[in-house]
């Protein structure tokens, strides 16, 4: 057997298929049932993947469904069962209907990781209500619903790990990107509430907070922010923010979703209410 991720992970056979990582204290349960929004690509498809490769089952929402397509095709190389569900997480009824989903297909739901995310560039002074409605809708009301309807099918369970990505921008002030960084602030909020809601039923609830990275949501945001401040050379834009980040690089994908897995699967029972930041020391503590 191969080992990966240190010790007591091996490569082995479980009850969602062969060629699945699987820690070696999770091998004769039943496999964890874990829903992640936002994983037509990007951070949310790598999370999805990772998750399974530890042997999960892994419902995978987002609105576009032909990224989704891949993610489960993906999925399904690991060995280990997918759903899709697209959907408007916007639209009122939505996150619950997906959590029901879960449970009904797998009796059930261990994971929660609230990754769908939006936000455009607008200065504040010039700021649309469409935008402001349309960013606090998906990253603030759609992740809180999505908290409801798992927290309430884990506090029958008395078990379950939910785990919202958050911004370092929640905590700073970027006028260009106000929306955006208030909505972050909220999932910092509902955070600490739905921790402590659910703690006295052992649910854990907490969140990351990832810097830069190589994702379509980074790049267009970027491309956004220097048209703003009519930067016209967009490399020397990137390479100058990137210079601001301590360890002096962008993150890897894979390497945020490591961090995003470990608070499913390897966190300690004892950790709720927390906020990981994962941004190359921008962000400090």
């Amino acid at each position: 057997m191969t080992a990966i991720y240190g010790t007591g992970i091996n490569f082995v056979k479980t009850t969602t298929g062969e060629g699945v990582f699987l820690p070696a204290e999770y091998q004769n349960t039943p496999p964890r049932r874990a829903l992640v929004t936002g994983a037509a690509g990007g951070l949310g498809r790598e999370v999805a993947i990772q998750l399974a490769r530890r042997g999960c089952v892994v419902a995978v929402a987002d609105i576009n469904g032909e990224g989704l397509a891949e993610t489960i095709r993906q999925i399904g190389e690991t060995g280990a069962e997918g759903e899709s569900i697209v959907s408007d997480f916007t639209g009122e009824g939505a996150p619950e209907a997906a959590v029901d989903k879960v449970v009904a297909r797998w009796g059930g739901i261990d994971i929660l990781v609230n990754n769908a995310g939006y936000g455009v560039i607008e200065p504040f002074l010039d700021a649309t209500f469409r935008a402001w409605t349309r960013t606090l809708a998906l990253n603030v009301t759609a992740l809180a619903m999505a908290c409801k309807a798992a927290g309430r099918v884990m506090r029958e369970q008395r078990s379950g790990r939910i785990i919202n990505i958050t911004s370092p921008g929640s905590r700073m002030a970027l006028p260009d990107y106000t929306a955006y960084t208030a909505s972050k602030a909220g999932v910092d909020s509902i955070t600490r509430a739905a921790a402590v809601a659910l703690a006295p039923y052992g649910v854990l609830v907490n969140s990351l907070a990832p810097g830069m990275m190589d994702t379509e949501m980074q790049r267009s945001t970027e491309v956004d922010l220097a048209r703003a401040n009519g930067r016209d050379d967009l490399q020397a834009f990137l390479d100058e923010r990137t210079r601001r980040i301590p360890l002096g690089r962008r993150a890897e994908i894979a390497e945020v979703a490591e961090a995003v897995v470990w608070l499913c699967l390897d966190a300690p029972k004892y950790m709720t209410a927390e906020r990981l930041n994962m941004s190359g020391g921008l962000d400090k503590d």
